[in-house]
């Protein structure tokens, strides 16, 4: 059977831990061990994790005595890796019932795929997950190239994480994640791994679950409509700009064209939910049209503006304008009737 490692960063999950190894270790078909990184926990995440590896073998737990960030606790369990595949799973995260069985038969199947991912499940809360889905399996694979441009076309990251099973050969050849990247660094690594290799994906069930929590890094650590605009623009950058790939030039400019869109799309959802301003608006053509100046035209962000001045409606004031018309009028005509000149409105000199 193939081997897979999963390494489990933890800090302050001890409540999700047990069901996040158990998740693993339920895994069938394939040689499978765990590697929990305690990342200076101030919670009961040591005495969990400890009394999981006392019950089980394939566990093996490290225990950082100081906090080491995300970043570096994800290279330290990467870097240590000598398992045919290996994957990261944050602590609050879950695999699917045989997720590593169908990863591993279809690299074994082709070699030449360095990354498989699937569908993931998005749950909230500290509950358990939903039931997983149960179709017909398919899968697919992609020249790396022409995935990467799939990326660069949709202008984003659309893997969460908990999905993903490398090829432990190509994550060492690759090397890990990037410290400057601390918001984009998965999407980074797995577009250089489909700079050097083919990426497959498995269709028709679920492959993870991806919790969502008050306390989630998503929540807590990556924040703002521009600065994760700009962490995927730097992502891009990061693997394009110095690539040796033919299409690397080409693929940059359909990524930031698709940025710039992106832009426009995340302003219009942050408009409709009450989150942006009128100033938030405008760094956000401001952004766009650094990217890319043709790719949203101006009357977009126009009509943008006059739905942020529809939201801010209310009966009362527009009872007080209509008021204030009917009085202006009204002044007017008394004016002219008088033979008066109407006042001139005040100029700033």
């Amino acid at each position: 059977m193939a081997s897979v490692r999963v390494i489990v960063p933890c800090y302050n999950y001890a409540r999700y831990l047990p069901a996040c190894v158990g998740s693993v270790l339920s895994q069938p078909g394939v040689e499978v061990s765990v590697l929990i990184l305690n990342d200076a926990s101030t919670d009961d995440s040591r005495s969990v994790a400890d009394r999981l590896a006392a019950a089980d073998g394939r566990i093996e737990v490290i225990h950082h005595e100081t906090n080491q960030g995300h970043i570096a606790t994800y290279n330290e369990g990467l870097a240590t890796t000598r398992s045919d595949y290996v994957v990261l799973l944050s602590a609050d995260d879950l695999l699917a019932p045989g997720a590593l069985e169908r990863a591993a038969t279809l690299m074994d199947a082709r070699p030449s795929v360095g990354l498989v991912y699937g569908h993931p499940v998005v749950f909230r809360g500290d509950g358990a997950p939903p039931p997983t889905r149960s179709g017909r399996r398919t899968w697919t694979v992609w020249r790396g190239v022409d995935w990467l441009e799939r990326m660069c076309r949709a202008g984003s990251n659309f893997i969460y994480c908990p999905e993903v099973v490398m090829r432990t050969s190509v994550q060492h050849r690759i090397g890990y994640y990037n410290p400057r990247l601390p918001h984009t660094g998965d999407m980074e690594m797995w577009m250089r791994a489909a700079a050097v290799s083919d990426i497959g994906r498995i269709n028709g069930v679920d492959q993870a679950f991806y919790r969502i929590h008050g306390a989630s890094m998503q929540r807590t650590v990556h924040s703002g409509l521009l600065l994760d605009l700009k962490a995927q623009l730097d992502a891009f950058d990061s693997v394009l700009a110095s690539s040796d790939l033919p299409e690397a030039e080409r693929l940059l400019r359909t990524a930031r064209r698709s940025i710039a869109v992106v832009a426009f799309h995340q302003a219009q959802r942050a408009v409709a939910s009450g989150a942006l301003t009128e100033n938030g608006i405008s760094a956000c053509q401001e952004f766009a049209a650094a990217l890319d100046r043709g790719t949203v035209p101006e009357a977009k962000w126009r009509a943008l503006r006059r739905r942020l001045n529809a939201r801010s409606f209310s009966p009362a004031l527009a009872l007080a304008r209509v008021r204030e018309s009917i009085a202006g009028r009204l002044r007017w005509r008394y004016w002219r009737w008088r033979g008066l000149e109407w006042p001139a409105t005040p100029r700033l000199d």
